[in-house]
């Protein structure tokens, strides 16, 4: 259970030393998951993991300068995802399957135009192409409570879940998991990471409709996935997504905010496993 996974640490070639989790059965295919803004090895929730390493090899890990993560904190997606090739070259996996959740959306995409043959398929959570309009940072709301020191319960409800009973306690229920981790927890981010980070999301969405016409070069099939209420990627967000790329299917969680893949962790994990198979 990821809940009991150890922490474990790989030196790179370029000196960083990545902190990582590993879950699932031994030789089984590997897949990769890419964090959200701020997020952390225990940022994951654990039924999820649970879900997805019932068949394969789940690999997480902080980027570099990241929790317990060493190196220097990354400023631009593409630093993001020439850092996560430099991790998956250290410890030698090659051609995963990846999902990115929101930030780490960002990191799959450019990972696919990047190196084409070092990823297998993709999964998009709750993300958004390069240069769609109205990507340039997040909305006044969201950031007032996702870019908080500490971030309350009542701030993670607000930013992943949408605001009704059945999501609101399915967040409670997920935070519920999160603690449920005692020992070797993984570290916050930095508020310096934190900026350094939105750098790199108020980059992406500057608006760039040639941007948008790089999603032609991906050929991998992929998985587009998001709430119908998140706040962060609009579902109109995702179809836009789905709808530049050549060889994608979309599908959208009912009353659902950012967390869709926290609260319907159970249906998520059955789609991807689908997907992927």
């Amino acid at each position: 259970m990821y809940v009991d996974a150890p922490n474990q640490v790989i030196k790179a070639a370029d000196g960083v030393r990545y902190a990582y989790r590993r879950s699932g059965p031994t030789g089984a295919s590997p897949l990769v998951l890419l964090q959200h803004f701020r997020g952390t090895l225990d940022s994951w929730d654990g039924a999820l993991i649970d879900a997805l390493s019932a068949e394969r090899d789940v690999i997480v890990f902080d980027n570099a300068g990241v929790g317990l993560s060493t190196g220097r904190i990354c400023r631009t997606v593409r630093e993001l995802a020439a850092d996560t090739f430099a991790f998956l070259d250290a410890l030698d996996v090659r051609r995963p399957d990846v999902l990115g959740y929101s930030m780490g959306g960002f990191t799959a995409q450019e990972m696919a135009l990047l190196r084409p043959a070092a990823v297998r398929r993709l999964i998009l959570a709750g993300t958004a192409p390069r240069g769609a309009t109205g990507t340039h940072g997040y909305p006044d709301d969201v950031l007032a409570h996702a870019d908080v020191e500490p971030c309350s319960i009542q701030d993670y409800l607000y930013t992943f879940f949408n605001h009704t009973r059945t999501s609101q306690r399915s967040g409670l229920g997920s935070i519920g998991r999160g603690i449920e981790r005692e020992d070797d927890r993984d570290l916050p981010l930095t508020t310096a990471g934190r900026a350094a980070q939105y750098e790199a999301v108020v980059e992406w969405g500057v608006p760039d409709h040639r941007s948008l016409q790089r999603l032609a070069g991906v050929g991998h099939p992929v998985f587009v996935a998001g709430g119908d209420r998140d706040l962060v990627a609009p579902a109109r967000l995702l179809h836009l997504l789905a709808g530049l790329l050549p060889n994608a299917q979309v599908k959208i969680y009912p009353d659902a905010g950012h967390g869709f893949l926290f609260q319907h962790h159970r249906q998520f994990a059955q789609d991807v496993t689908t997907f992927l198979s």
